[in-house]
């Protein structure tokens, strides 16, 4: 049995529907992700599981225990749930130690004392216990809340975009910390954020929102090289629909190219088979195209983004459709000018009867 399970919730503010009967579940010791975009119902998610908000419908369970349905509705204390906040919402009055020691008041002395140690040690802060949140760093205050909400070993982590007020590099290392910080504790958390990359470097499993649903929960890889709607494939990551029309239950001819599946192909939600006598929309990432000087098929270089170790070129074909093509920068080409190219697609991803829409 999940250790967090939602099930068919529904949240609405008046006549305005925020949450449309989801449902997930995540294992003990796993770490979830909601991420979408602004307004897609992810942080009122993260509140009704805390218990801020009540459901009009359906069910959460945490730990075997029905704590939110119609019904019923146990208060957030009484949850054992951490929560990691936008702006970290430290104590600006209390000591370093102090404030991971808030949550453990109901303890002796000594047992606050070696709790707090232990964290600070985690959160490689050892030697700044008496240090004010002001004297800090913004990442250094991160690591002192996300201490602070484990304290107290709670059930359920929850984090609502915690590293929004850090600036690029450093939120990419501390997500990194974060997740190694979590699994040390095997603790079972949840995070918000509408930055994939942040997701992907956290979390084990995903899901997808858009209008009050989740459109697909997976893992990162699958997320990326098994989309289920065109949503999530324009979400995550880049790429482009090309037009292609299928040969059989397995290829599809595209301009580049005949693309064979190794299997059925399926166009949408559901595993529909796609029609053989209607076009297709065949998802093309970067990677899918290679850069190679001795292949005869050439493409136009339209725009560069140059990235460090690699280029990521718009190139425009034959037939005025433009691909997208990661390349290792020393392959520096000038706009206008023609490269060959070929196929590299390990993941065949197609779309039928759908609205379109660029990835």
């Amino acid at each position: 049995m999940p250790h967090l399970q939602l099930i068919d919730i529904d949240l609405a503010f008046g006549a305005h529907r925020i949450v449309r009967a989801l449902s997930f579940g995540l294992e003990n010791g796993r770490i979830g992700c909601l991420l979408g975009p602004s307004g897609c119902g992810k942080t009122t998610v993260l509140r009704c599981i805390a218990g801020f908000e009540r459901i009009a419908a359906g069910e959460i369970r945490l730990g075997g225990q029905v704590v939110s349905d119609a019904s019923t509705h146990l208060p957030p204390e009484r949850r054992r749930i951490g929560m990691v906040f936008q702006d970290y919402a430290l104590f600006p009055h209390l000591t370093v130690a102090d404030n991971i020691a808030f949550g453990l008041r109901g303890e002796s002395a000594g047992v606050r004392q070696a709790r707090v140690g232990e964290l600070l040690s985690l959160v490689g802060l050892s030697s700044q216990g008496k240090k004010y949140p002001h004297e800090m760093s913004g990442g250094q205050q991160q690591r002192v809340a996300l201490a602070r909400a484990l304290a107290p070993r709670p059930s359920l982590l929850l984090l609502d975009e915690p590293f929004s007020n850090l600036d690029v590099d450093l939120r990419e290392r501390l997500s990194y910390e974060v997740r190694d910080i979590i699994k040390a504790t095997d603790t079972t958390a949840i995070l918000v954020t509408h930055d994939q990359h942040e997701a992907f470097a956290v979390a084990d499993e995903i899901g997808i929102m858009h209008e009050g649903r989740i459109q697909q929960w997976d893992t990162p890889y699958n997320l990326y090289h098994e989309p289920t709607n065109r949503f999530v494939a324009d979400f995550i990551g880049q790429g482009v629909f090309i037009e292609g029309h299928m040969l059989d239950e397995r290829r599809v001819q595209i301009e580049l190219g005949v693309l064979d599946g190794a299997g059925p192909l399926f166009c949408g939600e559901g595993g529909k088979s796609c029609r053989l006598d209607r076009a297709v929309d065949v998802l093309l990432r970067p990677d899918d195209i290679v850069h190679d000087d001795r292949s005869p098929l050439k493409a136009e270089v339209l725009h560069k983004a140059f990235r460090g170790a690699d280029i990521l070129y718009t190139l425009r074909l034959a037939s005025g459709a433009r691909v997208l093509s990661l390349v290792p920068s020393h392959h520096n080409h000038a706009i206008g000018e023609r490269i060959g190219i070929r196929l590299d697609v390990d993941h065949v991803i197609t779309f039928q009867d759908e609205p379109a829409a660029a990835a």
